[in-house]
């Protein structure tokens, strides 16, 4: 996938996909609580990025699309970004750019960028370089939304591939709550169904520090996502289906034009 925001914002917004709760039944009759697989074929990522023009040869790159956004100069040399890594954009003409991002020395990713003749298409050919194993590169098409020239614009692809597993454990939070745990990313989510901000817990708990959970209907629950800084990242609604065995996430980044849908089957 466009996991372009560094490994971070991509494997991150993943992981905020997995959110589930409950309501006001008891434990034994949540109909949310089990374990839900996430079912590839039904599923539909999409993904947003940002290019602005700051000065002749200088860029405000915003990856995720929610406004965390780096600026560097086109000039193919590491220059400071976010979380600690290093971005470096070398111009290999008009149409053509070269992305690579890197921690500590080490090459997280590359992405090599062409730019249609009427401008207004934008391929990505993408490489993830895990620290073991073989690199992996998917080709993203970007169309352009709203206005801009040349790679500044916004960028939109629904073309995402969704070529990951994805595992929900959801159990019980005292009472009407729930606590979420999943298999990608170790996040947990301990919160009752009230509205109220609770901390998160795990290895990603910097990037979304903290959620809040709240009833829309009797099958439909609403997740938000909270950044250190207090700003809502992003909002999840939570269906289920009549049958209980179907649970629908779509999720809203904020800042973003198009939702993310992802589909899990009870297990």
């Amino acid at each position: 996938m466009c996991r372009r925001d560094l490994v971070f914002a991509r494997r991150s917004q993943l992981v905020l996909l997995a959110v589930f709760t409950a309501g006001t039944l008891s434990a034994a009759d949540n109909p949310f609580v089990g374990e839900w697989k996430l079912s590839r074929s039904k599923s539909k990522l999409t993904d947003q990025m940002k290019v602005g023009q700051v000065d002749t040869n200088k860029y405000a790159f915003d990856f995720a699309g929610d406004g965390n956004g780096e600026t560097i100069v086109i000039d193919g040399t590491d220059q400071p970004g976010n979380s600690g890594t290093t971005l470096a954009v070398t111009s290999e003409g008009p149409n053509a750019w070269s992305v690579v991002r890197k921690k500590d020395g080490r090459k997280l990713l590359s992405a090599d960028w062409t730019l249609s003749n009427d401008g207004q298409t934008l391929t990505d050919n993408y490489t993830d370089i895990p620290s073991s194993g073989s690199p992996t590169t998917v080709k993203y098409v970007y169309s352009r939304h709203g206005t801009g020239s040349g790679f500044a614009g916004t960028w939109i692809t629904t073309n995402m591939a969704v070529n990951f597993d994805l595992a929900l454990q959801l159990r019980p939070y005292e009472g009407d709550g729930l606590s979420i745990r999943d298999s990608t990313s170790k996040l947990t989510r301990n919160m009752r169904l009230d509205g109220k901000d609770y901390p998160n817990a795990g290895e990603n708990a910097s990037f979304v520090p903290t959620s809040s959970l709240r009833r829309l209907d009797e099958h439909t629950l609403e997740l938000t996502d909270k950044r250190g800084n207090g700003r809502v990242f992003d909002t999840q609604e939570m269906k289920l289906s009549p049958d209980r065995k179907t649970l629908t996430v779509t999720q809203r980044i904020t800042g973003r034009v198009v939702p993310s849908v992802l589909v899990f089957e009870r297990q």
